[in-house]
């Protein structure tokens, strides 16, 4: 039997599995490319997909969020997208390390919540745009999808195949 919960674990799953056939085979190097000028670059829209999944997941009922590095979300602000200093970013490694743990905690949150909860209200800062817990859980796997995009565009810029 299909439930609301499969149908959301397979968005997270498919975002999952497009993020990483799209960073493929990027470098450290290609992560700090911006696909046009005024964009941001992929390593400041990872820590960006990173930091806003661990704020709005914290908010969740049964998440259990992993504790981001001291500071790192402050590195993934507005203001700081628009920094062209190529020190101080993580590899791709770390940042595929965060987000698999972020994510994790996600679908594991998922699994504890019942098809009665995905109805209740989500949290207050995001209740806007996901008025509910389950808009909550997509709004996990649309983000995801709409930075990938961007993503693709830095493939297509450094002369690379499309991931699929």
């Amino acid at each position: 039997m299909n439930t609301v919960q499969d149908a959301i674990r397979r968005a997270l799953g498919f975002g999952r599995m497009t993020t990483t056939m799209v960073l493929g085979e990027l470098s450290d190097e290609n992560l700090l490319v911006r696909p046009v000028d005024g964009a941001n670059h992929v390593a400041w829209q990872l820590g960006h997909l990173i930091s806003s999944e661990n704020m709005l997941m914290s908010g969740m009922p049964h998440a259990d969020m992993p504790a981001l590095p001291e500071g790192f979300a402050e590195k993934y602000t507005p203001e700081t997208s628009k920094s062209d200093d190529k020190s101080g970013w993580e590899t791709k490694e770390r940042y595929v390390e965060l987000y698999q743990q972020q994510r994790a905690a996600t679908e594991d949150a998922l699994e504890k919540t019942t098809g009665d909860e995905l109805n209740q209200p989500g949290p207050e800062m995001v209740r806007a745009i996901a008025p509910t817990v389950g808009d909550v859980f997509n709004l996990m796997a649309a983000h995801e999808l709409m930075h990938v995009g961007q993503y693709s565009v830095v493939r297509r810029k450094l002369g690379m195949k499309p991931a699929f």
